[in-house]
């Protein structure tokens, strides 16, 4: 019998021990004291092991006892080991309910810890919106002073264009055509600056709505911009306008990964983001960069949209402009040539689109020495922008000119 007598012993010490943390922490309560968490979790914690503790003496308490009773016969067993093992048993489901009540506690306090963590993350959404909100109010602003200033210059322009219509009214003079600079003559390479200068149909249907030629092939074609993606296209085009790369590449790197988190790397879209983030870098003269996107942009519409897609013929225009710009026009007409073709097929052979895609092969042609294939080209553009947007056009008087130039070098 002394070992139960021990085994009391200790439990009372620890119900003694809880007892005094209990009565502190009550004191300090009504004193006034406010508990951090950390403090509280750490008490709860003590708690638990406390009774844990008095859980594992009791349960070893309850087994010697019951030992106890079984090596007595039955008629030897009293009443007091009985009642021991009856107080012993309701000790354990008060210990057993102060667990539950303290893992609920934790689990409280864990929940308050998540909760607490969430709602810091919030603020710091909340300041990092702020922020943005700040910079898009100045970019409001700065556009609205430049709109000014651009009215303003349009009125002098037009008070400009007035007083010249007025002064050419009161004089008449005959101005004969102006011939040919003989530097001009001479060359037999033309820069590629000038290769596809409109053919950005990204660029060309967002920038400038009002051309007709770009737009009207797009839609015959069955090919615009997302509507997601124009207000974003104006503003990086604004920016690279305006050589501020460090701000359109960064926007055009951050619409990227968001479209492809949200639809898939394969997604048209995000091949149209990709194609304008190219000709951002083809601005800035990364060709290789450039090169990679449009090569990745390609094959994402083939799959997505179908080899004889405008959208193809618009990546291989862009991919023969960059070929071009880096004098590998070998490499450059296979890829105009598929996308005349591509024309050709969606648009017809006599659409003006094709004559511009025509007079582009021709200028590759030529800085290739092609020069019976660069006639062939200019010719039948020639004919066909006469056919359809007749003789006046701007299209007609350069294609004649490019032809004059051919013809005269030869």
């Amino acid at each position: 019998m002394k070992e139960p007598h021990y085994y009391i012993t200790t439990t009372a010490a620890w119900i003694i021990l809880l007892l005094l943390v209990s009565r502190w922490e009550r004191r300090n309560l009504r004193a006034g004291a406010m508990l951090s968490a950390e403090e509280i979790l750490c008490s709860t914690q003590q708690v638990i092991a406390g009774l844990e503790a008095l859980r594992g003496e009791n349960c070893s308490l309850l087994e010697n006892l019951q030992e106890a009773m079984e090596s007595r016969p039955v008629t030897e067993s009293g009443s007091v080991e009985q009642e021991k093992s009856g107080i012993i048993r309701q000790s354990l489901e008060r210990i057993e309910l102060g667990l539950s009540e303290a893992q609920v506690m934790m689990a409280l306090s864990a929940h308050l810890g998540s909760l607490e963590a969430e709602k810091q993350k919030l603020r710091a959404q909340v300041r990092r919106l702020c922020q943005e909100n700040q910079w898009l109010r100045d970019e409001l602003a700065n556009a609205q002073q430049r709109l000014q200033d651009r009215e303003q210059e349009l009125v002098t322009l037009e008070e400009q264009n007035r007083h010249l219509q007025f002064m050419s009214s009161i004089r008449k003079y005959d101005q004969e055509e102006p011939q040919l600079d003989d530097k001009d003559m001479s060359s037999n390479k033309e820069s590629l600056d000038d290769l596809f200068p409109a053919e950005d149909e990204e660029q060309s249907q967002m920038s400038q709505p009002h051309h007709s030629s770009a737009a009207a092939a797009a839609q015959q074609g069955g090919y615009e911009i997302p509507a997601r993606l124009r207000t974003l296209h104006n503003l990086v085009i604004q920016y690279a306008s305006q050589g501020r790369y460090e701000v359109a590449v960064p926007l055009c790197k951050q619409a990227l990964e968001d479209l492809e988190k949200s639809s898939g790397h394969t997604h048209p879209d995000v091949a149209t983001m990709l194609n304008i983030l190219a000709l951002v870098y083809r601005d800035q003269n990364k060709y290789k960069e450039a090169a990679n996107l449009l090569n990745d942009a390609l094959a994402i519409r083939e799959k997505t949209l179908g080899m004889d897609h405008p959208a193809v013929a618009a990546t291989l225009n862009n991919l023969a402009v960059l070929y071009g710009k880096r004098g590998k026009y070998k490499e450059a007409e296979p890829l105009c040539k598929r996308a005349l073709e591509i024309r050709e097929k969606v648009l017809g052979t006599d659409h003006p689109d094709v004559a511009k895609q025509l007079n582009n092969l021709a200028l590759l042609c030529q800085n290739q020495g092609k020069y019976q294939e660069v006639e062939q080209y200019y010719e039948r553009a020639l004919h066909i922008y006469q056919s359809k947007l007749g003789p006046d056009d701007a299209n007609v008087a350069k294609t004649k000119n490019n032809l004059v130039r051919r013809i005269m070098l030869s």
